[in-house]
């Protein structure tokens, strides 16, 4: 009985953080049910409605899959698919955190099944497998304290958050806290550590920390520097 009940645990714990990688609503969704896959195993999902799009891509991009087919039903013509498609991809890359942080862009093609669309989806990254992987989940800001020093006790160049719960006054809580941890570790004399928010416009769901940058970054939309 406790054998069994161990293996339940274990599985609640894989399911649980399939979820995760899909945003917002997404969260509710099962990544490997029927809903999602028209076949697991040649890496074919299906979509009936245009959040199934997006469930789809996000689901795409948390397993970093450079390319995938894409089953469209209930749409009646190619140009309703194309538009589906597009609305859906800027959605993910602009509106999601996983997205902005991973997607570099999506292309695609079409052909016409019988009963359905079927779509070749390519896929760009700027974050690698690894990266993506190594995203840490906290609860809110205030737990950035503690991953920061860890990840620099074990070396770490870099550290990915998502932050559950976020304020809008958290943005200024982060560069205090990089601030007095830098003193801390007597780091002020290194080249200014770069923090970057997504998505770059509205809640922010995903904190980038770049501990050891060029001694000249080059500047991007939704970065900052600390001294």
């Amino acid at each position: 009985m406790k054998q069994k009940l161990c293996l339940l645990l274990a599985l609640c714990v894989l399911l649980t953080g399939c979820a995760s990688l899909l945003d917002r609503e997404y969260s509710t969704a099962e990544p490997h049910s029927n809903k999602f896959w028209e076949s697991e195993a040649t890496g074919t999902l299906r979509a009936e409605n245009y959040q199934d799009i997006v469930n789809d891509l996000m689901l795409l991009i948390g397993r970093h899959t450079d390319q995938a087919v894409i089953r469209f039903y209930s749409y009646n013509d190619s140009v309703s698919v194309a538009d589906a498609l597009e609305k859906a991809a800027a959605e993910v890359q602009q509106e999601t955190a996983l997205g902005s942080y991973a997607l570099e862009y999506i292309t695609s093609s079409s052909t016409v099944q019988r009963g359905y669309y079927e779509l070749s989806v390519q896929l760009g990254y700027r974050r690698t497998a690894e990266q993506i992987a190594s995203i840490v989940n906290a609860t809110s800001a205030a737990a950035l304290q503690s991953l920061l020093e860890a990840a620099l006790d074990d070396g770490k160049t870099e550290l990915a958050v998502r932050v559950g719960y976020w304020r809008t006054e958290d943005r200024a809580g982060v560069n205090q806290t990089v601030e007095a941890l830098r003193v801390e570790r007597e780091l002020t004399h290194t080249p200014e550590w770069n923090i970057s928010y997504y998505p770059a416009e509205g809640s922010v769901e995903l904190i980038e920390f770049n501990l050891a940058p060029e001694e000249s970054p080059a500047e991007s939309e939704g970065i900052s520097q600390i001294p």
